[in-house]
Order: C-alpha cells, then sequence, then structure tokens
C-alpha cells in the first residue's frame, strides 16, 4: 500500500483497502459488501439512536393536502 494514500477497514469485513481508484465502492472493498451493508440498513439491522422524527400512532392525522419539498 502507498505510503501516503489513507487506509481503512471495510466496514462490513474488515479487509484493509487503500482510500483511492483502486477501491471504487469504498469505503467498502467491493460491491458484494456494500450491498451487504445495504440490506441490513433495509432490515434495519443498522439503526442510529434517537427519537423518531414524528409519532407513527398520529401520522394518520398529519396534514396529506401540504406538499412536501
Amino acid at each position: 500500500m502507498a505510503k501516503n494514500t489513507p487506509t481503512l477497514n471495510c466496514p462490513t469485513c474488515k479487509k484493509p483497502i487503500e482510500w483511492n481508484e483502486k477501491f471504487p465502492f469504498r469505503p467498502f472493498c467491493s460491491e458484494r459488501c456494500k450491498l451487504i451493508d445495504l440490506g441490513e440498513w433495509a432490515s434495519e439491522g443498522h439503526k442510529i439512536p434517537g427519537e423518531p422524527a414524528f409519532d407513527d400512532v398520529l401520522s394518520e392525522e398529519l396534514d396529506n393536502s401540504k406538499t412536501r419539498h
């Protein structure tokens, strides 16, 4: 690996990679690892802690006539 190129570990498989064009899926080492991570977010395997933006119980009370941009 080049001395001036930053390196990091793939978030999925932990394989060390360089932050350059040799790894077009960075910060992932491959498209496979990128898709595995996407699947974790989609299935809610990964979550960001915090309160919901709105209460699902009251969501039907939201004014649907107003469009959000």
